[in-house]
């Protein structure tokens, strides 16, 4: 059976990028990036607004706003997901996508990511696409969740903020490290609560 990892890199605030800001807000350190090179390779998950954005950035296409080029740890992260295996969940795309290594569903996110979790091994993990780790989340189907924090508040400038329309979600702390003397990533078991501990039931 598969395993599901929802994967964050984010600001204090919780935003998932800021305008303004170069990848990993420009703080990963050494110990950081070594600390990634050796996590075993995923199959990612992500949506087409993801896909689109991610196969700009490998082709060369897109950089992201205010950025003249890549720096080179930036593109060894793009060289690397272009190498793995990625599941794209899209009514949107036409087939053949044209990012290597990419597979196009276009049945339901979550049913889908549930047979791959029953009938599969190895890794799963989501790569950005917010609503679609929102929706797997609540489905309960969610085994790990992990959260770099960089030590930045980009309440002026921060973009897509991730725990919009979260469910109410218990975390369990499984693991927790500090890399480069500022980078924090936090490891959790997630629990979907049907209501607060305080809050009573809804009455049948």
């Amino acid at each position: 059976m598969s395993e599901l990892l929802v994967d964050f890199i984010t600001s204090l605030d919780g935003y998932a990028s800021g305008e303004g800001w170069p990848g990993f807000w420009g703080l990963e350190g050494p110990e950081y990036l070594a600390w990634l090179g050796e996590q075993p390779q995923p199959t990612y998950l992500m949506g087409a607004n993801t896909y689109r954005l991610m196969y700009g950035f490998a082709v060369g296409e897109v950089l992201p706003e205010g950025v003249d080029e890549f720096r080179p740890e930036e593109e060894a992260t793009v060289d690397e997901l272009t190498q793995a295996s990625k599941v794209v969940f899209s009514s949107s795309l036409e087939e053949p996508l044209t990012w290597a290594n990419s597979t196009l569903v276009r049945d339901d996110a979550v049913e889908a990511v549930r047979a791959m979790k029953a009938n599969g091994s190895g890794l799963l993990s989501t790569l950005g696409s917010l609503s679609l780790a929102r929706s797997l989340l609540r489905a309960g189907l969610v085994d790990r969740f992990r959260v770099g924090i960089f030590p930045v508040i980009t309440g002026a400038t921060g973009e897509e903020r991730i725990y919009d329309g979260y469910p109410d979600v218990a975390l369990e702390m499984i693991d927790h490290r500090t890399f480069d003397g500022r980078i924090q990533v936090v490891e959790y078991k997630p629990t979907v609560l049907e209501h607060p501990p305080l809050a009573a039931p809804a009455s049948l």
